[in-house]
């Protein structure tokens, strides 16, 4: 794989022209880097990140300014994001999905100079758009950190967090995945299922591709038959990037097509449900890796081939140890922005609050989900994430959230036809009682952030809940 040819502490506040030339658009320049609905070579891509500085420079935005981009994923996304950074800009990104009130909210407490947004058309379940985009001046400040990234996090359990990584903090995880066992090499192809505006995509998938010269492929839809449509595009050994979602859709397929070029998945974010992963692994007959990661830091532990599973082999250079049964990583300085827990980092360490452990003799991470699944109920302590779990594994549970509202409540979406009787008749055959949910919420839909993780806020549930009736 290609070296980056530049030092992670020569990449200094907003990065500026030389990180974004030196790490991101050098190469061959006919090299196709990407494929959005066909073909863009570094040539174009250059091209088009020289036109959106121009057009962000004419908007006033320079160096150590603020920008904030609401855009789909898109060439536009891409070159406006690369121009931003190349001018030396601090650069949020905003989902496209979120609504104009939640915008707002946002804006108000980034406070940009810049917003640059986007209408996202093409019907539902479009991966990338065609974008106009428009730039518009916001009553904002220039940036007051050295952080060339702010982005939030998921909102899973919770209000979002501010989370800023500078270009430094940006070409390490490059490097990072560099040096992972199973990451596809130079030469390869990334189909990418995954989010460009979260940190799995952006950085396991869109920088590193433009880092290393692996082509960046985004299909026309999230739909299973594009999916297939773009990774038989190329002959390229190809590796799909997702989440458990992602996993869940193409292991529903019967009789999938042969598709000799894929080499492999990886997902992000929860762990891929037992049953689903060997479905998957039997149908498409490659290997299923999972990885852990978050916002703050972006990868850190892997297992790519499923060898551990569900443990996993902390990436390179991430020091994680675990600490009254919660799982800590060594980082130099609080990667949030304005108000914060002051309790997440302490002493060079991020409190990631994960359950977990790390094996003394193996150093391999168990992930054990969220710290707060960690309940008492009459004096006996139950881990919520055991009864999800158990719950998720039955044949009659298409999906499960299980939450602590003054006692154990379970919602699920069943398969038909399914019914919440036989799942409390299958459960008591795989949980002591105190462990079991008193109450099962059949729903529709689980509600989901856009990263499509399962949303455990229990307003949200509730909401989802009252829908069904």
């Amino acid at each position: 794989m290609r070296d980056s040819g530049l030092r992670t502490d020569d990449a200094t506040t907003g990065g500026g022209a030389e990180w974004v030339d030196e790490v991101l658009l050098s190469g061959p320049v006919e090299e196709t880097c990407l494929w959005l609905g066909g073909p863009i070579t570094r040539a174009a891509l250059r091209a088009l990140v020289a036109d959106r500085q121009a057009a962000l420079e004419a908007a006033g935005l320079a160096a150590g300014g603020s920008v904030s981009l609401r855009l789909p994923p898109s060439p536009a996304f891409i070159a406006n994001l690369l121009a931003a950074w190349r001018i030396g800009a601090q650069t949020s990104l905003l989902d496209y999905r979120l609504t104009q009130y939640e915008v707002d909210g946002v804006l108000a407490r980034i406070e940009p100079q810049v917003v640059v947004s986007g209408t996202a058309g093409g019907g539902a379940l479009r991966a990338w758009f065609d974008v106009q985009e428009t730039i518009a001046p916001y009553p904002g400040r220039p940036a007051g950190t050295a952080h060339a990234l702010l982005q939030l996090s998921s909102g899973s359990t919770g209000p979002s967090k501010v989370i800023g990584r500078t270009a430094a903090d940006l070409v390490e995880e490059i490097d990072r995945y560099t040096r992972i066992d199973g990451v596809p090499p130079r030469g390869g192809r990334i189909v990418l299922l995954a989010s460009m505006v979260h940190v799995l995509g952006l950085v396991g998938g869109l920088l590193y591709g433009l880092s290393t010269g692996v082509s960046l492929v985004v299909p026309d839809r999230l739909t299973v038959d594009a999916i297939f449509a773009a990774i038989d595009a190329g002959p390229e050994p190809t590796t799909l990037i997702g989440v458990p979602f992602h996993t869940e859709l193409l292991a529903s397929v019967a009789e999938p097509p042969k598709l000799p070029q894929l080499s492999g998945m990886t997902t992000g974010g929860e762990l891929v449900r037992a049953r689903v992963h060997e479905t998957f692994v039997d149908r498409y007959g490659i290997r299923l890796g999972n990885m852990y990661g978050m916002t703050e830091l972006g990868v850190i532990a892997t297992d790519l081939f499923g060898e551990n599973r569900p443990a996993l082999t902390p990436a390179p250079g991430m020091a994680v140890r675990a600490e009254n049964g919660e799982l800590l990583i060594a980082v130099p300085a609080s990667p949030y922005v304005g108000l914060s827990d002051p309790t997440r980092w302490v002493d060079g360490w991020l409190h990631t609050k994960d359950a977990g452990t790390v094996d003394p003799i193996t150093g391999l991470v168990a992930v054990q989900g969220r710290l707060d699944s960690q309940v008492s109920v009459g004096g006996l302590k139950v881990d919520l994430t055991e009864v999800e779990h158990t719950l998720a594994g039955l044949s009659e549970v298409a999906a499960a959230v299980v939450v602590c509202d003054g006692g154990i409540e379970a919602y699920l979406v069943l398969n038909e036809p399914a019914s919440a009787e036989r799942v409390e008749d299958e459960l008591a055959k795989r949980l002591a009682g105190y462990k079991r949910p008193r109450v099962l919420h059949v729903v529709e839909q689980l509600p989901r952030t856009a990263t499509g993780k399962l949303v455990r806020d229990r307003a949200a549930l509730r909401a989802a809940a009252e829908q069904k009736h």
